[in-house]
């Protein structure tokens, strides 16, 4: 064996445990390391959890409240199953809101084709617990039904549930949809494709079914085909989704918008309307909201107080002038709400909007024009509007405004617009409008934070989303100013101001490459991205990301459970993979279907030009908004790409089972005992492994979240180095 072929060894045995989830706790918060020891629910010391010495605390006291003797069958697996709150994968295995679970979902026999759990000859977990404790007397068990309210009486499981396959038909749940189970030791996690990322996509094939181009796509509450779109110039327009394969294009008619907002004259004409987002009860009560960018110098009702104040510690009269000769605060970042025109009865079937404001819900002046954001997303679990706002628009973010606890610059903002504030909330905690503050937002934990904040450091966010198969993930993409366009996994509280950490440390990788280290000093790194290159400065200016969406579509069962993001002015794709809490991900093309209902302009610089944003319809399928037009993903084989059986996704272990496995160790032992024997020769070329990455000190040049050694590949216009695939995803190419 050559030293050549060893880091592809090393990549296919660090790769070969891949599967679907990412740590993440039932608050929302991200995993921490504890430097103490659990008592109840004592963790092995390595990596975080998500208890701490309270909720450990409030565990055994749950668990003292069952009147169960320590030490018996059944004891150990209820305990067991208490503590599973505290794994990293708590989230998935309890869900979070509306969709949270009292009991872990249990690997059962029904997963175990599925399922990565280990095989145990007293059978599958879910099963265990039903032999065992089926005729065991719990007190205020958590195994009762939702509907059955806890009476403090002792119960026993066949009270409840007549069999075995009742009772873990409830709390196994289907290997369908469910990407983790709970083995009475761990997590183990589903690799069927209705959870985990499908074999690597050979290409994304789209259609174009409109030459409009627009900012925002949002689906319309309703359920239906229909959808909302807008421009920056401040039209949102009502249109009809055309079905996939009928040759149809998109049915707007651009001369009767569903609400003009540029004749209200709250919009400047530089930079207007930025995104619109519709209440969860829309199709029965009409509400809807509008963010929007305007210039107190061109317009009356453009007002606000400034972001930069007393409060944060900043004097906007020693800030001086933007390049755009924009004084401090001149413009206002505002949100403002508004009401479809409709009888009460049929709202959904309205065609246009009362031009009228009904109330303004937030405003701030921004300190400079650029870096403002202002996307506006409804929480799926939880029914709360998410603000996403920039650090303000200096480079560098010299006055600190993203990690600025009181500041709202460079946040995620967490807000209540179903209920007004009372006048004593306005004064206390001096909020910027016309909301109130959920209760569980992080600042109940940081009385330094303001209340409105849900997680912080962020430079520029553009474009983020829920997935919606895991509604409780939130993945962002920052345009940051720096060589490097990232993708981060949002939790409550967390910071994501990584940039001057990671220039500290002055290290040779990426910063997603930390993505599951330790943080350091409480900063959440990004967990994907690209690098822009360094040859060229000025590269840097026409380098920005576009973050997308999960991929749970039916068109293409390749992309499934694939992130997809962009960069605007390049128009190249990625799509990320979730490893059990490790990312990567790779370029991939675009195409043009020649059954497409409209001719895609192949004589551009690629068929789409600018991408602006990603849009995603009730039937999930995800769409680019471009300059050149609006396209929907279609079925790959359309384009010539290959059509990958999702089916191969059924098997866990790689071709070759367990003996496969272990004939890779056997190999590994043996490289591993030549490059002992010849340690003295490496030592200029050392490299390591890093879970399902393969990282080298010296003479690489790192890409995406993979490597190669020497030259970097040939960039596309815009000066971007896109992803080295790894050998085991060039299948298809």
């Amino acid at each position: 064996m050559s030293i050549q072929q060893l880091p592809l060894l090393l990549i296919l045995v660090c790769s070969s445990f891949i599967h679907g989830a990412s740590p993440l706790c039932t608050d929302s918060r991200a995993p921490v390391v504890l430097n103490v020891t659990l008592k109840f629910c004592p963790t092995d010391g390595g990596g975080g959890g998500c208890c701490d010495s309270a909720a450990d605390a409030a565990l055994q006291e749950q668990f003292d409240a069952m009147g169960m003797k320590p030490g018996r069958a059944c004891a150990r697996l209820v305990k067991s199953i208490l503590c599973s709150k505290c794994n990293p994968f708590s989230a998935d295995l309890f869900g979070i809101g509306s969709t949270a679970r009292i009991v872990p979902l249990l690997c059962s026999s029904s997963s175990a084709p599925n399922y990565s759990q280990p095989e145990d000859p007293r059978g599958y977990y879910c099963e265990q617990v039903w032999k065992v404790c089926k005729s065991t007397a719990i007190s205020n068990s958590p195994f009762q039904p939702i509907n059955v309210a806890l009476t403090g009486s002792a119960s026993m499981l066949t009270d409840f549930w007549h069999s075995e396959n009742d009772f873990c038909a409830s709390h196994s749940g289907t290997s369908h949809n469910q990407s983790v189970c709970f083995n009475g030791q761990g997590v183990s996690f589903n690799a069927r494709k209705d959870s985990s990322p499908s074999p690597t996509p050979t290409g994304v094939c789209l259609e174009k079914i409109g030459n409009g181009s627009y900012l925002n796509m949002a689906a319309h509450p309703d359920g239906s085909n229909k959808a909302f779109f807008s421009r920056q110039d401040g039209k949102i327009w009502l249109a009809t989704l055309p079905e996939p394969g009928m040759q149809d294009g998109l049915q707007i008619d651009e001369m009767s918008p569903f609400l003009d907002l540029a004749t209200e004259g709250h919009l400047s004409s530089d930079l207007g309307l930025v995104d619109l987002a519709f209440h969860p009860d829309f199709a029965n009560n009409g509400r809807f909201f509008v963010s929007y960018i305007c210039d107190g110098t061109q317009s009356p009702n453009c007002t606000g107080r400034c972001s930069c104040d007393q409060e944060v510690e900043c004097d906007p009269s020693k800030l001086g002038s933007d390049k755009n000769d924009a004084h401090p605060c001149q413009y206002h970042l505002v949100i403002s709400e508004y009401s479809a025109e409709g009888s009460p009865s049929n709202v959904s079937e309205a065609t246009y909007a009362d031009p009228s404001e009904v109330r303004r819900v937030f405003s701030m002046g921004l300190p400079y024009v650029s870096n403002h954001a202002g996307q506006l997303l409804f929480g799926p679990t939880d029914g709360y509007l998410y603000l996403f706002t920039g650090n303000g628009g200096i480079r560098g973010d010299p006055l600190n405004f993203s990690q600025n606890k009181k500041s709202l610059l460079g946040k995620i903002m967490r807000l209540n617009i179903d209920e007004l504030p009372e006048l004593n909330e306005v004064a206390n905690l001096s909020i910027w409008g016309n909301y109130t503050i959920p209760k569980d937002n992080p600042y109940a934990d940081d009385s330094n934070l303001r209340p409105e904040i849900w997680a912080l450091g962020l430079e520029n966010p553009w474009r983020c989303s829920f997935d919606s198969g895991r509604p409780f993930h939130l993945y962002c993409a920052d345009d940051v100013q720096d060589q490097y366009k990232v993708i981060d996994l949002i939790s409550k509280g967390g910071n994501y101001g990584w940039v001057r950490v990671y220039e500290d440390q002055h290290v040779g990788y990426p910063p997603w490459a930390a993505q599951v280290t330790k943080p350091t000093q409480g900063i959440i790194f990004p967990i994907m991205g690209y690098k822009v290159s360094s040859s060229a400065s000025e590269n840097m200016e026409s380098a920005s990301i576009v973050g997308g969406y999960v991929y749970r579509g039916a068109a293409d069962p390749s992309l499934y459970g694939r992130y997809l993001f962009a960069d605007m002015y390049t128009s190249a794709m990625w799509t990320g993979t979730d490893g059990s809490g490790k990312y990567t991900s790779t370029s991939i093309p675009l195409r043009c279907s020649k059954k497409t209902p409209i001719p895609c302009d192949e004589s551009a610089n690629g068929p789409l030009g600018l991408i602006f944003s990603f849009g995603e319809d009730n039937k999930l399928d995800v769409f680019i908004l471009a300059s050149q037009g609006t396209y929907r993903i279609v079925q790959p084989i359309l384009c010539g790409y290959a059509d990958l059986n999702p089916a191969a996704t059924d098997v866990v272990t790689p071709s070759g089972g367990s003996n496969r496995i272990s004939a890779l160790m056997k190999v590994l032992v043996t490289v591993l005992s030549i490059l002992t024997a010849s340690v003295a020769s490496l030592v200029a070329w050392r490299c390591f492994c890093n879970n399902t990455s393969f990282y080298c000190n010296e003479n690489v040049q790192v890409t995406n979240n993979n490597t190669m050694h020497g030259d970097s590949p040939s960039g596309k216009p815009g000066g971007i180095e896109f992803a080295i695939c790894m050998p085991e995803e060039r299948r298809g190419r």
